[in-house]
């Protein structure tokens, strides 16, 4: 496993439950979202009035600070699929005619094609992450447009806070499900829970999207919203998480946050968003840099479709530019970069460089392990013990038996008998010596 794969099973602690807000805004003990920081006369967009007869497309300044109008040259990310799990994309701006392909709704508060925003605070958010990832223009060069503009969408709608009648948990799950069901090259969830660890639920769902070859693009979270480390699902093994970055790329203090599971980083302030009802917004929040990536990773699968998720997001980490002194806690590796995504040349890998899940579940879910194979030798034949002997009758202790009389008395003989008949010789002998010797001391 890859040293990122290991940093990631040490940052996941153990199963709880979670609470969801949306990375942007963070989220108060009920779970409602409180929504970023948007401007309904953009200084962003009006500041691009001197620079462009077109003010909103004069301010996505990451098309060309990143590399993407570069990789638009290559591809725009046609036949690649795109699924924003959010609050939903609206059906009325221009921007996303004939980019939404499909959706449905798992909160329990939205349309059964995902179409319908939902939220009272934050039912605008779904429009603006779509608009960043694959929003088409309104025509002649106007309207904003997004980093993948021939992507397809699924719109996912999902409920945050006390008024979804589904726990959040469970609505994540469900959306993960579907949204690899129904053909998701990519998913991107800008959305955090504040807190390292993740429902058990959430496992199937994830390794679902990973079996079945879909990038996972996650966003980081944001300090100014209280979000101090980085939290689910941004820990999860195997997602690409975004980090946030202000127009000199910086770090942003407000809109990112920190931690050991960053993938990359992209533009997260000063950033412009469609909402629902086409109102073209100024916004701020890794809620935003997330969908970047999102385009970018349909970039480079519509460029590379031989490729897996893991080699896509390899693709993705290995090409950002980290600048010296900057350190992975706040950058990840480095700056995305669209052109170098596409066209440059990147060795193959085996393994997804942001971790396994499957690894983790194992170690830290304690996975039952797989059955052990049936022994291929058959039973072995043991012979029979021979029949025991028929019991003797008892007789009295006194008298011999014939395992006393061949063990003890027959054996004492042999040894008896010998001894005896060579004392007997000794002693004979020992008396005719002593009589020879009386008899010649008396004739002297």
């Amino acid at each position: 496993m890859t040293a990122v794969g290991m940093r990631r099973i040490a940052a996941a602690a153990a199963l709880a439950a979670v609470s969801a807000a949306v990375a942007a805004g963070g989220a108060d003990s009920g779970g409602a979202v409180a929504g970023p920081q948007i401007d309904p006369a953009p200084a962003a967009v009006s500041a691009g009035l001197a620079h462009s007869s077109d003010p909103v497309r004069a301010a996505e300044y990451w098309i060309d600070d990143y590399g993407i109008r570069d990789a638009w040259k290559t591809t725009r990310g046609k036949g690649v699929k795109i699924a924003i799990i959010d609050t939903g994309i609206g059906k009325g701006p221009a921007e996303f005619e004939g980019a939404v392909v499909g959706g449905t709704d798992v909160s329990g508060l939205g349309s059964a094609d995902g179409r319908t925003p939902v939220g009272s605070a934050d039912s605008d958010h779904g429009s603006w992450v779509a608009s960043l990832a694959a929003a088409r223009g309104a025509g002649k060069g106007k309207g904003m447009i997004g980093v993948a503009p021939d992507a397809e969408l699924l719109s996912i709608s999902v409920g945050f806070g006390s008024s979804a009648t589904t726990p959040f948990t469970d609505q994540i799950a469900e959306a993960m499900r579907w949204a690899v069901d129904n053909g998701a090259d990519v998913i991107n969830l800008s959305l955090t829970t504040n807190r390292p660890d993740w429902d058990e639920s959430w496992d199937d769902a994830f390794l679902h999207a990973f079996d079945n070859d879909v990038v996972v693009v996650v966003a980081a979270g944001n300090r100014g919203a209280g979000t101090t480390r980085v939290g689910a699902p941004a820990t999860i093994p195997g997602v690409l998480t975004v980090a946030g970055v202000d127009r000199q790329g910086r770090a942003s203090v407000e809109a990112s946050t920190q931690g050991i599971t960053l993938g990359v980083a992209a533009p997260s302030e000063e950033l412009v968003g469609v909402s629902a009802d086409g109102r073209v917004v100024d916004w701020r929040g890794t809620s935003g840099a997330a969908p970047i990536v999102a385009g970018v990773v349909a970039l480079v699968r519509a460029a590379h479709p031989d490729l897996d998720a893991a080699n896509v997001i390899n693709r993705i980490v290995e090409t950002a530019r980290l600048d010296s002194g900057k350190t992975s806690l706040l950058y990840g590796h480095g700056l995305v970069d669209a052109k170098r995504a596409v066209s440059a040349t990147v060795e193959r890998v085996d393994e997804n460089p942001m971790g396994s899940l499957s690894e983790w579940i194992r170690v830290f879910r304690r996975a039952a392990s797989q059955p052990s194979d049936e022994p291929s030798v058959g039973p072995v034949d043991i012979p029979s013990l021979p029949p025991a002997e028929p019991p003797t009758a008892a007789g009295s202790p006194l008298l011999p038996t014939p395992d006393t009389i061949r063990y003890g008395t027959l054996p004492l003989i042999v040894v008896t008998v010998p001894a005896i008949l060579i004392g007997l010789g000794v002693t004979a002998a020992v008396r005719r010596i002593r009589s020879a010797r009386s008899s010649g001391a008396s004739s002297s």
